[in-house]
């Protein structure tokens, strides 16, 4: 079944508070990324926790792979359940995190790491300025296969290349798609986006929302919305 994650992307805590309330009737997971997490990141984390939200700690890390084991230490003592790496740091690095990871969950953690591949806001024009030959999906298959097999509980994809993602990583591999607008709206700095509807029929085990909920005049009935849709995909 596919969970929505509300992105807490917001400037200070008040906002990111107003928005969990709002949604936190209908929402169980949430998204801590760079902005929430260096701006108010203590507050917002103990909120979540007190609330019994599930935390979606999005750092992206990317480092060598002893910083990178260390940084996972350190972040999974926030609570979070899923903490995002790039898959281009390499297998050595993912492994490093996996291993940090493992030691985390035999203590009665249940950490799950995702390995980020290509951007949403990139797209294959972007990729050849950056020296990457193929298309995003290639590249996307490429880096999942990898992260997988360097321990990765699962890969963040566009929709778009969902499908590929899970034929080759296995029905287990969780899948997590970032880019979602409803039907209709603005794509605004996203180049691979897609629907509720779309990531449903992808497979996708997780989709963030950001702005179309958090943007919205009523922050609970635009999530309640896009609950709605997929509720109504899954049934179909």
């Amino acid at each position: 079944m596919t969970q929505v994650i509300v992105a807490l992307d917001e400037p200070d805590y008040d906002r990111a508070r107003s928005i969990v309330e709002q949604t936190a009737p209908d929402v169980l997971w949430y998204k801590v990324g760079y902005e929430a997490y260096c701006g108010y990141g203590d507050q917002i984390l103990t909120l979540l926790r007190k609330t019994g939200k599930s935390i979606f700690l999005d750092l992206k890390m990317h480092d060598i792979p002893n910083t990178v084991g260390a940084a996972v230490r350190a972040a999974a003592r926030s609570g979070a359940s899923l903490i995002t790496l790039h898959a281009s740091g390499g297998s050595a690095m993912i492994a490093a995190a996996s291993a940090a990871r493992d030691e985390y969950n035999a203590a009665g953690g249940k950490l799950r790491l995702l390995a980020v591949t290509v951007l949403t806001s990139l797209n294959a024009e972007d990729l050849r300025a950056l020296g990457v030959n193929g298309s995003a999906e290639e590249q996307v298959l490429r880096l999942a296969v990898l992260a997988a097999a360097a321990g990765a509980d699962g890969a963040v994809c566009s929709v778009a290349e969902a499908p590929a993602v899970r034929s080759a990583c296995g029905a287990d591999f969780v899948l997590l798609c970032p880019g979602i607008r409803p039907a209709g709206a603005d794509a605004q700095d996203q180049r691979r986006v897609a629907t509720p509807a779309d990531a449903v029929r992808a497979g996708a085990d997780f989709i963030v929302v950001g702005r179309p909920i958090t943007k919205a005049a009523d922050a609970g009935a635009a999530a309640r919305a896009i609950l709605a849709e997929l509720g109504d995909k899954l049934s179909n």
